[in-house]
């Protein structure tokens, strides 16, 4: 893609990336709503969930909330869901404890995991998270046994917190006579939704400083057809407002219209 436009606008880096640095994340009222849920979930040492549709900042403002959290306290165990079987899920887990299992055992593995959760809980003084991104994709059978890992001495100890992240049929999933032992442990619920125009206006604005460029450089006109084009998803409008720039700069214009947008979405599905 052409990069000459960023010299056009006098951009000093590449504009509505999704590599953007904790301290440069937008805090609207959905990430702080979402932090707030899972500060509670993790003091319970419960389960929360965090849904949201595709590119509406699910990744984003888990980023933001973890990167919170102090590492000398805190040791989070992030991985991202697959339609695999439990002892998938389960060798992901040890893995990001740095154990490379190789068993094909759920009581082996299970074990594995709980005595890693205590040498750091009880024996380095450390809390345990696990995330699980993009949760929705799971099998029934995993939600069914998931709420093994958070049993601990006859379920007496709460040393295992859990963020489950996915689209909305996570919930659905939950719902399920089998996924019951872990929906009751779910004290806290976030739902991240499209930002109005109102708020897709300063997020515009958000990024283009960070990009180095204070003014405005898309008009009513533009910032309205993001919107509408988005459907107010943070991920759309990025790839919208970006190449609406190169569309603008092409034609060697100053502000990014309509026009220009129209053209950026026919390079998007």
């Amino acid at each position: 893609m052409d990069t000459s436009y960023r010299q056009f606008f006098a951009l000093q880096k590449e504009p509505f990336g999704a590599d953007i640095a904790r301290k440069d994340v937008m805090l609207t009222k959905p990430p702080t709503a979402t932090q707030e849920r899972i500060q509670y979930g993790l003091r319970l040492v419960a389960v929360v969930l965090v849904t949201g549709e595709i590119g509406s900042g699910k990744s984003t403002t888990l980023r933001y909330v973890l990167g919170g959290l102090h590492p000398s306290e805190h040791k989070v165990i992030y991985v991202t869901a697959t339609s695999g079987s439990i002892l998938e899920l389960y060798r992901q887990i040890l893995g990001e404890f740095g154990n490379e299992s190789t068993s094909s055992s759920r009581a082996v593995m299970t074990k594995s995991i709980k005595q890693e959760i205590l040498e750091l809980t009880l024996g380095k003084k450390m809390k345990v998270v696990l995330v699980i991104d993009e949760a929705s994709l799971l099998r029934m059978e995993v939600f069914a046994e998931l709420h093994t890992l958070t049993q601990f001495e006859q379920d007496s100890k709460p040393w295992l917190p859990v963020i489950l992240a996915g689209q909305a049929n996570l919930l659905e999933n939950l719902k399920y006579r089998t996924s019951m032992p872990l929906a009751a442990r779910v004290v806290a619920r976030s739902h991240l939704k499209g930002g109005d125009l109102e708020t897709m206006t300063a997020y515009l604005k958000h990024h283009l400083a960070i990009a180095g460029v204070t003014r405005m450089l898309f008009d009513d006109a533009a910032i309205t057809a993001i919107h509408q084009g988005s459907g107010g998803l943070y991920r759309k409008a990025n790839h919208l407002a970006r190449g609406a720039l190169i569309a603008a700069a092409k034609t060697e214009s100053a502000m990014v219209n309509a026009e220009h947008v129209r053209v950026a979405a026919t390079e998007l599905l």
